[in-house]
């Protein structure tokens, strides 16, 4: 039974700014880890390479494969004015969902320039703020993107980031998101291969990340957020290995808060829907259906990221372990340390 009188104001925590990482841990796995006990409340301070210590033969780890796209552009008005554009989601071929800046002066009807053959034309306002953007260009659309985009970093990340591919995970494939899927960042390929030669398992699924994600709520009252709808796709072999995973008494460990909406969207019902749009939001009271472990990062106060956390370990444990990682000198969000919830 989900709860009704959910305050935002009840989901945050102090953060000293020193502590938002700016830089990637290197090499990925040597970040920290911090380990929670769901079941006695025990807190491990440990390194992410020891995750193996926790995993066993017949667990799950489900990953998401979305890949960053250079999704920030920066162009003109053909009336004059320079405008960035920050594509949020394709929404059919050509035409996408994206942010844009300055917003007030960006209307339905303009003609966009980013160059090198590179046009678009706002279609349209979204509920959300943002604008309807349609695209016109030659050759490959993301070839064009390599060439004209910027990888969109969280506004709390000031470094420029020389290597690009240090926001990218090291099993992402399918282009599409404005964000990372953080917590898989600091796998390895070699740690990849070292639990699998303990016989855990991997799967795959791909929901590409919105900023919606990120943003701080706005209502004090949680249920009456509304979440963005991202789509997701799950391959029908990843379907059957959680089924069995369960069934067989191994463990279903979700990589990241993508990972765990999407499974739960996709188990929500009496039959997994492999692949569609989902609105899901995850807060305290939620009945988890699809996922036995959580591998996350540290996240914003009042966000719908600390919220799902909560839901799954809890408020008090989670932020009882967010205190402590300051005290700690934990390094928080998109770069910074992991934590594991068993």
């Amino acid at each position: 039974m989900m709860s009704h009188d959910l305050l935002l104001s009840d989901y945050s925590y102090h953060l000293p700014p020193e502590l938002i990482a700016q830089e990637p841990a290197e090499p990925r796995d040597t970040c920290r880890l911090m380990v929670i006990d769901r079941d006695n409340g025990e807190i491990e301070h440990r390194i992410f390479y020891d995750i193996v210590d926790y995993l066993r033969e017949g667990d799950l780890l489900v990953i998401n494969d979305t890949r960053v796209i250079p999704a920030r552009l920066f162009g003109r008005k053909q009336t004059g004015g320079a405008v960035e554009v920050l594509l949020l989601h394709q929404v059919r071929q050509g035409e996408w969902e994206c942010l844009v800046k300055p917003g007030r002066r960006i209307h339905p009807g303009d003609s966009l320039e980013f160059g090198e053959g590179l046009n678009a034309e706002v279609t349209a306002r979204t509920e959300a703020g943002g604008r309807m953007i349609r695209f016109y260009w030659e050759g490959a659309f993301l070839e064009v993107l390599q060439r004209l985009g910027e990888m969109p970093l969280p506004p709390y990340i000031k470094r420029k980031l020389e290597d690009a591919e240090k926001y990218q995970t090291v099993y992402s494939r399918e282009p599409g998101s404005a964000a990372a899927p953080t917590a898989g960042l600091h796998f390895t390929p070699g740690l990849l291969e070292k639990l699998e030669d303990m016989g855990v398992r991997l799967s795959r699924l791909t929901l590409h990340v919105g900023l919606d994600t990120f943003r701080p709520l706005r209502h004090e009252s949680v249920v009456e957020h509304r979440m963005h709808s991202e789509y997701y796709q799950i391959p029908e072999d990843t379907v059957r290995a959680v089924t069995s995973t369960r069934q067989n008494g191994g463990r279903v460990v979700a990589v990241g808060t993508t990972t765990t909406r999407a499974l739960e969207a996709a188990f929500s019902g009496p039959e997994p829907v492999c692949s569609g749009w989902t609105d899901i939001f995850i807060y305290p009271g939620f009945a988890f259906k699809a996922v036995d472990m959580l591998l996350t990062n540290f996240h914003l106060p009042k966000t719908s990221l600390l919220l799902l956390v909560s839901a799954f370990a809890g408020r008090d444990l989670v932020l009882d372990s967010y205190n402590l990682a300051v005290h700690e000198g934990y390094r928080f969000f998109s770069f910074g340390d992991a934590m594991l919830i068993v």
